[in-house]
């Protein structure tokens, strides 16, 4: 494996590896985890797309958005656990599906993401590193490229250098 697909799969992994953090924190204990200003993201997150004040949403208004977020955590843990063993297994050994799996996967969520933020206006560090991660899967899966990798998929799935052709055999 050359060193360029190496670094690839190795910054999927831990982009995927913190949705499995963030969305367990957010599954488990969605109180503790911070948005600006220091407040928890719930509150952050309805203060800043309503302009009201969390403590005057009805205490049953609030526990509904806790379990929407509770749920949205848990999105993000499922989600994480399969693109860091897609990025483990088939993105490493090069197979063509995983790379378009890897991008479609890490598209929508941290597009969902950040949509999110920007729509509650609710922007603080946990969603700063959104932006870091976006940078380290489109910087991983530009330089795993067949054009900067040197290789091709084949119909099979297996790797082969570029100048066998697609459907050829090994061997002949």
């Amino acid at each position: 494996m050359d060193r360029l697909r190496r670094a690839a799969w190795l910054l999927i992994v831990v982009v995927d590896a913190g949705f499995v953090l963030w969305g367990a924190m957010a599954a488990l204990a969605p109180e503790h985890l911070l948005g600006p200003g220091g407040i928890p993201i719930l509150q952050a997150g309805y203060e800043g797309s309503s302009g009201g004040a969390w403590s005057d949403l009805p205490l049953s208004a609030r526990g509904f958005m806790e379990a929407l977020f509770r749920v949205y955590g848990a999105y993000n843990v499922a989600f994480g656990l399969l693109g860091t063993a897609i990025a483990a297994t088939a993105f490493r050994r090069g197979e063509r599906w995983a790379w378009w799996a890897l991008l479609a996967g890490n598209a929508i969520t941290l597009g969902g993401a950040m949509a999110y933020d920007w729509t509650a206006n609710a922007i603080g560090p946990f969603e700063l590193s959104e932006y870091l991660g976006a940078g380290m899967v489109c910087t991983a899966l530009v330089v795993s490229l067949p054009v900067f990798t040197g290789t091709r998929t084949a119909v099979t799935g297996r790797s082969k250098p570029s100048g066998q052709d697609v459907g050829q055999v090994a061997g002949s």
